[in-house]
């Protein structure tokens, strides 16, 4: 894979198929934030976007709950699906929150959200700071192989300094690397899938690309299966050309997913069925 030293992210852009899924992610966005009931009734479709977009994490994560039951659901404690699902909509709401601090800091904004996360799960010493050595990490859905201490430190400064950088890459090649640094890293020790997806939303957030926050790439994670996400996941973790390209590609495609999950909300909203 070719790199600059400049950008480095900026290089994924010309791996065979990337252009097209940049493309297409950026027609399917255009297509929704057009459509005339984002006129008028945005909140109402970004409220709902977070909603699917939590419980699309949450199965992922292993709670897989119909969305009425997350819609019904006021008590979030208990067993550990129920305590899933309560940490991604936690994360969901706090994640608009959390933009300008991104832009400044995105470590600091990580160990905000595995804090919210783990919302008193995890013992006190071990909330919103990465790993130390010979600590274990409850992450079962990947079972890549666990990067060192030492390494996901000197990894996590390298994104950060990627991010407060800058640069040229689209928004769904910054959103796809973030989101998979963080699987491969898994720097905290438990809730790192739910952190990452939403370390994936703030970039899509922040960057200018949905603003709104309509278009919840986690109802498209999720609805491509979990087999399919680690499997794309895994062409990232091996950092050839086609591996990045078919992880960015899986992510486009979720992105679009959740377009047309938001899509059907503002159809819904336009009949007054919803």
């Amino acid at each position: 894979m070719s790199t600059t030293a400049s950008d480095p992210l900026a290089a994924l852009a010309s791996l065979p198929g990337v252009p097209d899924a940049v493309d297409s992610v950026r027609k399917a966005v255009d297509r929704v934030y057009g459509h005339r009931v984002m006129r008028r009734r945005s909140n109402e479709v970004t409220a709902e976007a977070a909603l699917r977009g939590s419980r699309g994490s949450a199965a992922l994560a292993g709670a897989d709950w119909n969305l009425e039951e997350v819609r019904r659901r006021t008590d979030f404690s208990g067993e550990d699906e129920a305590r899933t699902v309560g940490a991604a909509l936690r994360l969901t709401a706090e994640a608009g929150q959390l933009l300008s601090v991104w832009r400044q800091s995105p470590l600091r904004v990580l160990a905000r959200l595995h804090l919210v996360a783990a919302g008193g799960a995890t013992p006190d010493d071990a909330v919103g700071r990465p790993r130390l050595a010979g600590e274990a990490v409850d992450e079962p859905l990947i079972e890549a192989p666990l990067p060192g201490a030492g390494e996901v430190a000197g990894r996590l400064e390298g994104l950060s300094g990627l991010i407060i950088a800058g640069g040229s890459a689209p928004a769904l090649i910054t959103a796809a690397v973030v989101h998979g640094e963080l699987l491969a890293l898994r720097p905290f020790g438990s809730h790192n899938g739910l952190v990452a997806r939403t370390a994936e939303r703030i970039v899509l957030i922040g960057s200018g690309l949905d603003p709104k926050s309509i278009c919840p790439a986690e109802v498209g994670h999720a609805e491509q299966g979990r087999a399919a996400y680690v499997a794309a996941f895994e062409g990232y973790t091996t950092g050839t050309p086609e591996g990045m390209a078919a992880w960015i590609a899986h992510c486009g495609r979720s992105i679009e997913l959740g377009v047309r999950e938001s899509t059907a909300v503002c159809e819904a909203l336009q009949r007054g069925a919803a």
